[in-house]
């Protein structure tokens, strides 16, 4: 048994014992006839960096898997990362720009090839730091989305999905990213308010037909005024009176002069602007569909934009040659196709000025009313997005998703909090087709050849696809797969399919998924459609048709105040500096204490810092242990205990494992978490060492090691590297910690030495409650009377008396009625105890001090009562202001209370 040192270093073991485990193989132990246990982690995209929601989601999942590891599963967290196609095709480029290259003047190839040497230098460190954070993950079979044999699943997905009839290519409205010239997800597109206009412009009706009023135009409202030149139609509601005469009649657009129709549709509301809205189905979302609803087929939509935003010819060649090439917006100081378009319309008269008065009363015209509008950038590229009509290839969404709901409806997947489950069927129920195609080089490249007169054949090989096509000549499809696409083949492409490997047949399904709520749709939703498509058919049990029974949802790391934390407010934490400063094991213990069934996280640094303490608690109970003869129990069983304190502290110690197991079971990781901390801090290093000082025999020794070796497994999964280091330097113990053995919960509870410590720590408590109320001296010992006492607490006080006279600052014990003078009062209870204070305070001096601190109290708390009655300032406030005069009120009540209290014990 080596001494411990004084001193805590959290920084100096951490690494140590994480390569250790790693070196031996300790995170996936041999157990070929345990009991299986798998999760499979979030992939982190391959550029990234540790945030603090990644500390979040992997600090659950590896409570979760050294908690089963510990209970003598065969335990395996599959871990690998993302290819992440936008992103890392990004950061290759930009280095590339930086040394004054880029990307066209190389081969794909040659370009892959140099994506391939980046990942090989600088794709590891986000694997690094979720080692710094402690996660016990399978690195010996770390896998990654563009390995051969992962890739090779992915390729046959595709293929089986296009030959089931479930992916298919279709011309349809995208997300169009003009930096990166690719479709993107939802997920990577990030609205911001941007300061922008509502034009209102004139649209002339064909043929002299008229409104009721007499106008010969309509007046049509757009943010969007470039789009005008793809027009297709101006939409009103069918019921909107102003306008039921002229559905179904000729609208001209000003500047193209394209002919269209005016079409009823409840898509236009009446009560914002005109009531009359342009459709341009070619690029606006809402627009698609009221175009589809009008009978326009997607190919015959109009699309006005390159690749790059730039204004091309429709097909109907009606733009006028003056546009042709204009960006969209006005770019580099140089106006684009919105400036000229609203200039144009303002030259033909057709441009209804937006009027107002300043505070002169003069009136002020603009050309277009002011807006705050939600416009949607790209997350990476930030750029606008354009919704773009474009061929793509999708996936049949609304088929796949059939089967995962009726998964969550049966019971066969779990979803926690359950609440969340509203969420899922609503998104799932009204899903729409998933763009699985994008516009890069690198990613999985889509297995689709074409011919000449472009029709597809998709084949795993080029070989097969020229089988298919016979002697034509054939050209690949330039595009590659959606990253999402790929990862949601995770739970089961990780464990070796499409080849039906022993891992697979052991691990699959999965056990629990833990994500963040934010990737319900994106991942966990498409694991769920892929895994019952792909592994339902092979698998004649139905369970096994799921790729995990449990689907644990999380919520944000938020700032302290409630804010989501973004890098343009400045309110980022860094979990490796939080590291840094109070070592990993804080960090974990916080992110699990503050974990409450999905709730966001308010990011609280005072916490982190308090659980560094806490653990510094811990160290110091073992020095004490250490000094005091303690060291490893011999026995897993409790040891057989005569003296209430020991058989009391077993009992704890039971209570807690089995309070740790019913919150593990419900997923409540705040639960276990402030079970083992309170045990630890309250019942064993303040209650149990502070009873059984000066008093430490061969029984206490023999229950303390036992007691001290149970709490090291049961804190091991939220701090495991403190909790390894006590394990080997306290004693000689068979093996690591992280392969030990979970704690029994079978034993019965002495409900007995339960109740007379916890009797007896109750009446410690209020003595000392009483003492400091009452500003009694800390050194003056006090004489006790007790009154009203019961058979059962006179035995407790014979049996305790030497604790209560330590502890308690007791000088003398006695039976009686009462006492003369004045003397505080505690009842616990049916037993009243009396501490006569004659002579050692100033009674009425004491009574006066307590009487005015109540008085201000209850000032202070009925004032902050009255301005929360008030609905004027509960509504008007700022809610930070609301909560915080909530929060003093509930601090003065209490301390009113106390005094309240103190005041009263005073005879």
């Amino acid at each position: 048994m080596t001494e411990l040192p004084k001193t805590f270093d959290p920084a100096e073991i951490e690494s140590r014992w994480y390569a250790h485990w790693e070196e031996k193989g300790l995170f996936r132990p041999e157990r070929p006839d345990a009991e299986p246990f798998t999760i499979v982690n979030p992939p982190p995209n391959v550029t990234g960096s540790l945030h603090i929601g990644h500390a979040l989601d992997n600090t659950l999942q590896d409570i979760a898997i050294r908690y089963e590891r510990l209970r003598g599963k065969d335990a395996l967290w599959v871990v690998g990362t993302d290819h992440a196609g936008i992103a890392t095709q990004m950061v290759v480029e930009r280095q590339m720009e930086a040394r004054q290259d880029k990307r066209t003047n190389y081969t794909r190839e040659q370009f892959i090839e140099k994506v391939w040497e980046w990942k090989a230098e600088s794709g590891g460190a986000i694997t690094r730091q979720l080692r710094r954070l402690g996660c016990s993950m399978d690195w010996a079979n770390e896998r990654f989305t563009m390995d051969e044999g992962f890739s090779k699943a992915v390729i046959k997905v595709f293929v089986e999905l296009h030959r089931r009839g479930l992916l298919y290519r279709d011309k349809r409205l995208v997300n169009w990213d003009p930096r990166f010239r690719s479709a993107i997800s939802d997920l990577e597109v990030e609205t911001q308010e941007v300061k922008g206009g509502f034009w209102h412009f004139r649209y002339p009706l064909a043929d002299g037909v008229r409104l009721a009023n007499g106008a010969d135009h309509i007046v049509v409202a757009t943010t969007r005024p470039e789009t005008m030149l793809a027009d297709m139609a101006v939409a009103v509601h069918p019921e909107d009176p102003r306008y039921r005469d002229v559905i179904g009649k000729d609208i001209l657009q000003p500047i193209t002069g394209r002919r269209f129709k005016v079409v009823a549709d409840e898509h236009a509301d009446p009560e914002l602007g005109s009531g009359a809205v342009k459709i341009t189905p070619g690029h606006d979302f809402n627009d698609f569909e009221v175009g589809k609803r009008a009978g326009f087929r997607p190919a015959e939509m109009l699309n006005m934009f390159d690749a790059d935003a730039n204004v091309v010819q429709t097909a109907d060649g009606l733009i006028p040659e003056r546009f042709l090439g204009l960006h969209r917006f006005r770019n580099d100081g140089v106006d684009g196709a919105r400036e000229l378009v609203v200039a144009e319309m303002k030259a033909l008269g057709l441009l209804v000025p937006h009027v107002t008065r300043n505070k002169e009363g003069e009136e002020v015209v603009t050309d277009a009313e002011p807006r705050t509008i939600q416009t949607p950038f790209g997350d990476r590229s930030g750029v606008v997005i354009e919704p773009w009509l474009t061929d793509q290839w999708y996936v049949d969404a609304q088929k796949l998703a059939v089967a995962p709901m009726q998964a969550v409806r049966d019971g066969r997947i779990e979803i926690v909090p359950k609440t969340w489950e509203k969420t899922f069927f609503n998104w799932m129920e009204n899903i729409q087709p998933w763009c699985v195609s994008r516009q890069l080089w690198w990613g999985h490249r889509i297995p689709a050849w074409y011919d000449e007169d472009g029709n597809p054949y998709v084949a795993e090989s080029e070989e097969e696809a020229q089988a298919l096509a016979g002697n034509k000549g054939l050209t690949r499809d330039p595009d590659v797969l959606d990253t999402w696409f790929s990862s949601a083949l995770w739970p089961f492409g990780t464990l070796g399919w499409p080849e039906e490997t022993e891992t697979l047949k052991r691990h699959y399904p999965n056990d629990l998924l833990i994500s963040g709520f934010d990737i319900l749709f994106f991942w966990d939703a498409r694991m769920a459609m892929m895994g019952m498509e792909f592994m339902g058919p092979e698998r004649s049990d139905p369970r096994e048709k799921v790729p995990w029974r449990k689907l644990y949802l999380h919520g944000l790391v938020r700032a302290a105040d409630g804010q989501k934390m973004s890098k343009s407010k400045g309110n980022v934490v860094d979990p490796l500096g939080l590291i840094d400063r109070f070592g990993a094991d804080a960090l974990r213990f916080f992110m699990a204490a503050m974990e409450s069934q999905g709730r966001d996280v308010k990011m609280d640094e005072k916490r982190v810092e308090g659980y560094r303490n806490f653990a510094t608690k811990l160290w110091n109970a073992a020095r004490f242990l250490q000094s005091n003869g303690v060291t490893a129990s011999t026995s897993h069983e409790a040891p057989h205990a005569e003296a209430p304190v020991n058989r009391w502290i077993v009992a704890e110690t039971v209570a807690t494992v089995q309070a740790i197991d019913t919150a593990m079971a419900e997923l409540r990781f705040d639960a276990a978490a402030n079970a083992i901390y309170h045990f630890i801090w309250d019942q064993f290093c303040d209650w149990y060492i502070e009873l059984t000082k000066g008093s430490m025999d061969e029984e206490t020794r023999a229950v303390a090691g036992w007691a001290f070796d149970q709490i090291l497994v049961m804190l091991h999964p939220f701090m495991p590297f403190i909790t390894e280091e006590l394990w080997n330097l306290t004693g000689t113990r068979e093996g690591e910690l992280i392969v030990a053995r979970w704690p029994q919960a079978l034993y019965a509870v002495d409900g007995e030495a339960q109740a007379e410590i916890d009797w007896l720590i109750r009446l410690i408590g209020a003595m000392r409650t009483a003492r400091t109320e009452l500003n009694v001296p800390p050194g003056a010992k006090l004489g006790v009377v007790v009154h009203d006492a019961s058979e059962e607490t006179r035995r407790r006080i014979d049996r305790q008396g030497a604790a209560l006279a330590r502890l308690g600052r007791v000088e003398s014990l006695s039976f009686g009625d009462s006492v003369t003078g004045g003397a505080a009062q505690i009842v616990v209870d049916e037993a009243t105890f009396i501490l006569p204070l004659e002579g050692v305070i100033d009674i009425a001096a004491e009574k006066a001090r307590l009487a005015k601190a109540l008085a201000a109290a209850e000032k202070e708390r009925d004032s902050l009562s009255a301005r929360l009655s008030n609905p004027s300032f509960v509504e008007k406030a700022k809610p930070e202001a609301v909560a915080k005069a909530r929060e003093d009120h509930g601090e003065k009540a209490a301390e009113a209370e106390r005094l309240k209290a103190a005041l009263e014990r005073l005879a």
